[in-house]
């Protein structure tokens, strides 16, 4: 099979397409004949040497992929050979095949492409176990998100209007901030143009936030404890501007604040396979009959990877970025 390649150098240069071996499935996994892949910052933080692949996972970038079944491994009985499906993958993704848990598959929402299917899995399933399992999100809470515009932002606007909570977003431009509007954010606050503290401040008559998602880290943790309310939650997915700074924990022990994070791709089959279970009851339903929405922002072919990655690095997105691996 093709697979997509990167040199010690980790620049988005440095990918080509490469010839390997197909893989295949072991016990309770599907091999998966891919036709899209996403694309996620973990993927650039991987091929840039920051984000090593856990023990056991496949090398190759990709984390999320739609396709067809191609081949069952031992004890899987959910799927066939030849259904279509999406799903969360270990590594692997930047290829022809690759192998996932069949617990980790979801079939591929009604109306739905096959492209936008597979920008799906990774970021719903990091948003669900953030803001629901580990963030609590109820309704009448407000939850704030940094990089709203991002797939996991626009994620996080339609899972807090599902649950009806009040949602707001910073993004970089006037531009993001119209979409994620128009997408279901009470509130879009250009961080470019204003200090977000202070708006959010204002948006809320001074009454701060439940939740915040963050991706940012260092540079905005004072800023986002002193947003939150009595018994907040600060959810850390990620650290774009850096994971150390310096902080007075007065505000947490004055306000019960709880400071927490997660990753996806260290949790075991079975916690993501319980993660699996709650989306398909309670999100694939929805995205199937148009109440949950998705956005893909560009396609690029396989061969044209450096191009896509380019494009993430930018921030010039809004929503999804996917690869076209077949027609």
């Amino acid at each position: 099979m093709q697979y997509v390649s990167y040199g010690a150098e980790g620049t988005a240069e440095s990918m080509r397409l490469t010839e390997g071996a197909t893989p295949t499935p072991g016990l309770g996994e599907i091999l998966i004949e891919v036709h899209y892949a996403g694309v996620n910052r973990p993927d650039v933080a991987q091929r840039s040497g920051n984000y090593a692949p856990p023990p056991g996972a496949s090398p190759i970038l990709g984390l999320e992929v739609a396709g067809r079944v191609a081949a069952l491994g031992e004890g899987v009985a959910e799927w066939k050979v030849d259904d279509l499906v999406t799903a969360l993958v270990p590594g692997g993704g930047y290829a022809e095949y690759c192998v996932t848990p069949a617990a980790h598959a979801l079939p591929i929402p009604l109306g739905l492409s096959m492209a936008e299917a597979a920008g799906l899995p990774e970021t719903w399933y990091t948003v669900w176990a953030n803001v629901m399992d580990i963030g609590r999100l109820k309704a009448g809470e407000r939850l704030l998100v940094h990089g709203g515009s991002s797939g996991i932002g626009l994620a996080a606007i339609q899972l807090a209007r599902h649950v009806g909570a009040e949602v707001i977003v910073t993004v970089g431009s006037d531009e993001k901030a119209d979409f994620c509007k128009a997408f279901g954010a009470d509130h879009a606050i250009n961080y470019k143009e204003c200090d977000f503290t202070e708006k959010v401040r204002e948006v809320t008559k001074g009454e701060g936030v439940d939740i915040v998602l963050d991706m940012v880290g260092a540079p905005y943790m004072k800023k986002n404890l002193s947003l939150l309310r009595r018994d907040g939650r600060l959810v850390l997915i990620a650290f774009l501007s850096g994971s150390k700074c310096e902080f007075d924990f007065m505000h947490v022990m004055v306000k019960r604040l709880t400071i927490t994070g997660s990753t996806m791709r260290p949790r075991t089959v079975s916690e993501k396979a319980a993660i699996r279970a709650s989306l398909a009851r309670h999100i694939w339903p929805d995205l199937a009959n148009g109440r949950l929405k998705t956005h893909l922002f560009a396609t690029f072919p396989l061969a044209e990877v450096g191009e896509a990655h380019r494009l993430m690095e930018s921030s010039r997105h809004i929503g999804k970025i996917v690869l076209q691996v077949r027609g």
